[in-house]
């Protein structure tokens, strides 16, 4: 079958190459699950790999088939699987345990080891394949209404774990109503997340760098978000102006946004770090002031990364409910299909030089 892959180490190895199909008895004891690949979500992950920044191959293999962001229907099962059967629209979730205590019981997105096993990015192949075998317990049910939104279920998966932890988290406080949230970045996570927010009746800012008109904006507010582009509105004169937020979204790879929103917290408020930043920035920032306040006003702040599949099956049935309350507005974030294994280098060329991307995928 016909995979892309890179050469890990090596930058602009991305190719197309000929793998073996999998089977289902490649996963022992009858629990194997087939699934063809209908579409790939590419984000970027996938560029950064092809950058040869991180990412490392299975052992005995010198390649690494990338993809973490899947969309598939059941194909085949073994005799032993009984939560999906052939039909069934499915995603696969991206981190497989290692050794800890949480990976033994299925919170492997809350290791403590210091490898990552991740389909896609890392020690494990991923989904932009033709097909894939894995076991059942990391294959998730999509509803068939969810069939044309269903490869934005791996991002969808991010912003709900990091907003249900966030929840969870505050029952320290016993009574918790927040009202206000703040979503800083507008790209694919950030639209989700608030997605996610307004599901939950929160009244939601969501913070962009590009002025209008913007489609991104456009999307927001289609859900009832206040789109705000903070050249001409910072953070902190909009948290002045709306008063402080209680739940902070943010999803925009600068570590200066971090330090900002942590100014703009409100009291007994949480700040979620959802992005990945790199590099060795640093900054000048309030370091007495941000303590201060964090220790008289209660406030956390912590980050979230990856997702187990509790969060896909949240994210589920949000995006379902999503299709009811904003019909059609789910549908708009899928932006750049590119059709055929075949065509990847335009998905990379999307990654590195596509305006108005909002999500870019490949149709398999």
């Amino acid at each position: 079958m016909k995979a892309v892959a890179v050469i890990p180490g090596q930058k602009n190895s991305v190719h197309l190459r000929d793998v073996p199909k999998p089977s289902i008895d490649d996963i022992p004891g009858g629990r194997g699950v087939l699934v063809k690949v209908l579409r790939v979500g590419v984000d970027g992950t996938d560029r950064e790999i092809n950058n040869a920044e991180y990412g490392a191959p299975p052992a005995g293999d010198d390649f690494l088939i990338i993809g973490h962001e899947s969309f598939g229907i059941v194909e085949q099962v073994g005799a032993n699987v009984h939560e999906v059967k052939p039909g069934d629209f499915v995603v696969a979730t991206v981190r497989r345990p290692g050794g800890s205590l949480y990976d033994r019981i299925g919170q492997y997105d809350m290791t403590t080891d210091d490898v990552y096993y991740e389909r896609g990015i890392n020690l494990r192949h991923g989904y932009l394949a033709e097909y894939y075998v894995d076991e059942p317990e990391y294959i998730v049910r999509v509803p068939k209404s969810c069939s044309e939104v269903g490869v934005l279920l791996e991002p969808m998966s991010v912003a709900e774990k990091g907003i249900v932890q966030a929840f969870e988290i505050q029952r320290r406080l016993k009574v918790w109503r927040p009202r206000r949230a703040a979503v800083l970045g507008s790209g694919t996570l950030g639209l989700l997340a608030t997605m996610a927010l307004r599901l939950r009746g929160l009244d939601v800012v969501t913070f962009g760098r590009t002025p209008r008109p913007y489609v991104n904006a456009d999307l927001a507010e289609e859900v009832g978000a206040h789109y705000i582009n903070t050249a001409e509105q910072s953070l902190t004169d909009a948290s002045k102006e709306l008063g402080p937020f209680d739940i902070m979204f943010e999803a925009t790879g600068s570590s200066a946004v971090v330090f900002e929103a942590a100014e703009n917290l409100a009291k007994n408020g949480i700040l979620i770090l959802s992005s990945v930043t790199g590099g060795g920035k640093k900054l000048e920032i309030s370091a007495d002031k941000i303590n201060l306040d964090f220790v008289l006003g209660n406030k956390v702040m912590f980050g979230t990364v990856n997702a187990n599949r509790d969060y896909f099956e949240i994210g589920a049935r949000d995006l379902t409910q999503s299709l009811a309350d904003y019909p059609g507005w789910a549908k708009k974030l899928l932006t750049h299909p590119v059709n055929g294994l075949e065509n990847f280098a335009q998905a990379i060329d999307l990654l590195n030089n596509g305006k108005g991307v909002i999500k870019a995928f490949v149709n398999i």
